[in-house]
């Protein structure tokens, strides 16, 4: 967690969470429809159809991986650098 920034997470966690919402409502966009104005008629090729069987339920499990993805994604951690001991033999020589 960054200092100061008041927020649970980093900001990368937060676009990858983003991300996931966005891919699960088109996976719902694309799921929608298929209603006849007939409740007599049935359009067997236009409710089973593969963006509503296949392709739609694919991005929307897609897009909670995403979700989930940002949540449990660990934050980086700041790089310390050691100073080797000949660098420390010169810096104690030099005062």
């Amino acid at each position: 967690m960054s200092k100061g920034s008041g927020l649970a997470l980093p900001k990368e966690n937060y676009l990858y969470i983003i991300a996931g919402v966005v891919v699960v409502l088109i996976g719902f966009f694309l799921m929608s429809g298929g209603g006849a104005d007939d409740p007599t008629v049935f359009d067997k090729e236009e409710l089973f159809s593969t963006r509503r069987i296949t392709v739609a339920p694919f991005l929307v499990m897609l897009g909670y991986v995403g979700v989930l993805y940002g949540i449990l994604k660990r934050p980086k951690m700041p790089v310390v650098v050691e100073k080797s001991t000949e660098e420390a033999k010169e810096k104690n020589d030099l005062v």
